[in-house]
């Protein structure tokens, strides 16, 4: 049958790509490593950087020890107890030396107490700050006195937080701030703020020529510290290779980089940071092409990146001949195939759709075969759902026929990538459904269903990660004791990528399966087809959890990113409560740089198929503790009462579509489709005259921040300068080389007067509206100006 020709190809296959010649140069960028103070850190070589081997020499560091284990592949990084900056950490591998940008901070610990009106047997502390396990962080009282206490590490941020006792959950009755949690109840809040010695920011000036080199100059703002720059303070690297000290020029805070054509030749990446008195500052990323700064659709990077999210059956209907909906008497209409098709998103593609919205990616929901029977879910009531939404697999080598065919899929992409469209496939690695022929022909591929002690593994998310099922249908594969099925799941995703010329995978409940899958199945990406092709592949994964348990996922050897929860779930109530203020998000931002980086590619969302629409929180059909909102989607579903509540959803665009990472969009919102939980935001597209005058409004604005974005780079590779975050404004610059956009959201239910100070150094004289063309005034390299009720700003800043 079709399965064991392409187990026994991929077999071969696999022979023939074993013979191929070494790659001798390391062509990933390999990313900062954050440590802590005295604290040891293990990471895998193969994270760090793509490579045909690892035989590695690494060169002693006065300030942190390293000890590479070369059988087990970890590299141990132990940064002295009093060390905190930076420095490089140096290596050679086949003849060349490369750096690693290390990054060392004192980590200051913090308290938590809590008194109890009640004894309890045990008490613990839990939070985002340790992935909301009831169980690590035991709180004693040490004195007697009642009062239980715990104390830990934190980074500057924003924690949500509660107390543990004997099963039951406790809000902090001394803390005031608190935060509806989804589920109903409140978490409390607690807010590390940046130390005061940290305010400092490395701006980007200008690059020019002198005597046959480019010069890119920067400058180093500190308030706390008055001594000028030494060569010391300076990290920079271009690509993986430190910059030595005859290319750095240092004029009081000023630093100047130069370097010869050849230096700049091809594609590189300018990295510089500033480490002075043991504070560093942000770090600035230079994308160049030859030498030149200027993005064009011929160098691409995934910065550069705007999503659109759809879901196939629900977006367009282009071939009625294919609509064949599962018959069943309890199978609701919402739950049932639509007839969306591969056709109806070729024609919305030649229509200019995306093109008009300024999109440049596009995400399909799965394209699988799925059973042509309803299924039952486990939660109570029970409903019946078809597999409209992809995401059942029962061959893992065609597509729906629902959809189409793959040749259809084959062209959709080609048609795409015309537009200058990226394609990403949607693989569910998971799971298969129970109709799947490797559930029989490879059992011992899957896991077992029932647990030792008589229970059912099923959706027991956090308590078994790498083992629950999703439904008693959907068998879920046993990653950790089969290697077999790793090999045969990672040959698959490579076939997609080869068949149907997609350009990267969003990836499927990430959390639950082991970061050694990921691990195999980089590995072949990079061998298979990066480095061969020449062709950067995108990978973005789902994954809820802790900082800690995200980025565990994001580096060069597993993904390129993951969907941003942590800052949406500060970002969310941030825009539709009052009372809270932007700092809180200015803060959650800044905690997201310390993790991956202020030029990341992590995936910024406003809702998805596996959210509330935002709409439905800010027309108050749902409150911000409704984070299930199943019943709701059955029995009351949202519609949008208030046409003025399209303004939060217009200025969270602003907000999404102007910050460092990458803005997903998902289909309907762009003109604020509503609804609840699933299957209710998974509503059937519209367009055109199927839109109110106010959707249709909703979407021109939509569509003129979306292509601001495109067509300025300092909104997707720029840096992020804070100027004003309280109650009502959020006000911040974007800088690189091309330009300078300062961006003003304003949340206030009423007009806003904003007062902005640009730094001197920038040296402003005049500034434009972009959303009007309109000149605005400069004076002194001070902005004053008003600002709509839930409106924004797009400014440019000119230079003198």
């Amino acid at each position: 049958m079709k399965l064991k020709f392409h187990i026994s190809f991929l077999l071969t296959a696999i022979a023939v790509i074993s013979c191929s010649s070494k790659q001798s140069l390391i062509t990933d960028i390999i990313k900062p490593i954050n440590l802590i103070s005295g604290i040891s850190d293990s990471i895998l070589v193969s994270d760090l950087f793509y490579a045909e081997d690892y035989e590695i020499d690494f060169k002693q560091n006065a300030s942190v020890r390293i000890n590479y284990n070369k059988p087990s592949g970890y590299v141990h990084f132990t940064p002295d107890l009093s060390f905190s900056g930076m420095t490089f950490v140096d290596f050679n591998y086949d003849g060349e030396l490369y750096s690693i940008l290390i990054k060392s901070r004192i980590q200051q610990k913090y308290k938590f107490s809590f008194k109890p009106s009640k004894d309890y047997k045990a008490l613990n502390l839990f939070g985002s700050f340790n992935g909301w396990d009831r169980g690590n962080l035991t709180m004693n009282d040490v004195n007697g006195d009642g009062i239980f206490e715990v104390e830990i590490p934190l980074e500057p941020g924003r924690y949500q937080y509660k107390f543990f006792g004997d099963g039951e959950e406790i809000v902090d009755p001394l803390n005031k701030e608190k935060v509806p949690n989804g589920f109903g109840d409140f978490n409390s809040v607690f807010i590390v703020e940046q130390p005061k010695a940290s305010n400092q920011f490395l701006h980007i000036l200008d690059y020019e020529s002198q005597n046959e080199k480019t010069v890119f100059n920067f400058y180093h703002e500190n308030e706390s510290i008055e001594s000028s720059l030494k060569h010391e303070n300076i990290f920079a690297v271009i690509d993986n290779k430190k910059i030595t000290n005859e290319n750095i020029s240092v004029e009081g805070n000023k630093i100047l980089i130069s370097f010869t054509p050849e230096e700049l030749k091809n594609k590189k990446l300018l990295r510089v940071t500033v480490s002075q008195s043991g504070n560093i500052s942000n770090t600035q990323s230079v994308n160049l092409f030859d030498g030149n700064s200027i993005a064009t659709e011929n160098n691409f990077l995934w910065n550069d990146a705007i999503i659109y999210s759809l879901m196939i059956d629900r977006f367009n209907d282009g071939d009625k001949s294919l609509n064949k909906p599962i018959i069943k008497d309890s199978l609701f209409e919402k739950a049932n195939y639509m007839g969306g098709d591969f056709d109806g998103i070729i024609k919305k593609l030649k229509e200019r759709y995306f093109d008009s919205l300024g999109i440049n990616t596009i995400w399909l929901s799965p394209v699988y075969d799925n059973p042509n029977e309803a299924y039952r879910e486990s939660p109570i009531p029970h409903r019946w759902f078809s597999g409209y939404h992809g995401y059942w697999p029962v061959n893992s080598y065609d597509v729906e026929e629902k959809f189409g065919t793959l040749e259809k899929l084959k062209e959709l992409i080609k048609i795409a990538h015309t537009h200058g469209i990226k394609i990403l496939l949607d693989v569910v690695a998971n799971h298969v459904h129970e109709k799947h022929p490797l559930v029989k022909e490879k059992p011992e591929w899957f896991g077992d269903l029932r647990l030792p002690d008589g229970r059912l593994n099923l959706r027991l998310w956090d308590e078994y990660r790498l083992t629950t099922w999703f439904e008693p249908y959907l068998p879920k594969f046993n990653y950790v004791n089969s290697k077999d099925a790793i090999d045969f799941m990672t040959s698959n995703a490579i076939w997609w990528l080869n068949e149907t010329s997609a350009d990267g995978f969003r990836q499927d409940a990430v959390k639950h399966m082991p970061n050694e899958f990921w691990r195999a199945l980089t590995k072949r990406i990079k061998k298979e087809i990066e480095v061969p092709q020449k062709k950067s592949v995108y990978q973005i994964g789902e994954t809820f959890g802790s900082y800690q348990l995200i980025s565990s996922y994001v580096n060069n050897g597993q993904l390129s990113a993951q969907f941003n929860f942590n800052l949406y779930d500060v970002a969310l109530p941030t825009f539709l409560d009052p009372k809270i203020s932007f700092s809180a998000l200015d803060a959650e931002m800044k905690k997201s740089f310390l993790v991956y980086g202020e030029n990341h590619v992590m995936g910024n969302i406003m809702d998805s198929h596996d959210k509330n629409r935002f709409m439905a929180f800010a027309d108050g059909d749902l409150d911000l503790s409704q984070w299930s909102a199943v019943e709701v989607g059955w029995n009351n579903p949202p519609q949008v009462d208030n046409p003025k509540n399209y303004k939060k959803a217009i200025l969270y665009y602003a907000y999404m579509n102007s910050i460092p990472g990458i803005p997903v969009i998902y289909y309907g919102s762009e003109f604020g489709m509503t609804g609840a939980s699933d299957p209710d935001n998974r509503r059937m597209m519209r367009f055109g005259n199927q839109l109110s005058i106010h959707e249709s409004e909703m979407l021109n604005d939509v569509r003129k921040i979306i292509n601001l974005r495109k067509n300025y780079s300092s909104l997707r590779q720029g840096d992020f300068l804070t100027l004003q975050a309280d109650e009502n404004i959020y006000a911040y610059v974007r800088s690189n080389l091309n330009e300078r956009i300062l961006v003003i959201l304003n949340k206030n239910k009423k007009e806003e007067l904003v007062n902005l100070k640009i730094p001197n150094v920038y040296e402003i004289s005049s500034a434009i509206d972009l959303m009007n063309g309109e000149m605005v005034h400069v004076e002194n390299n001070t902005i004053q100006l008003k600002v709509n009720e839930s409106g924004y700003k797009f400014i440019k800043l000119e230079k003198k």
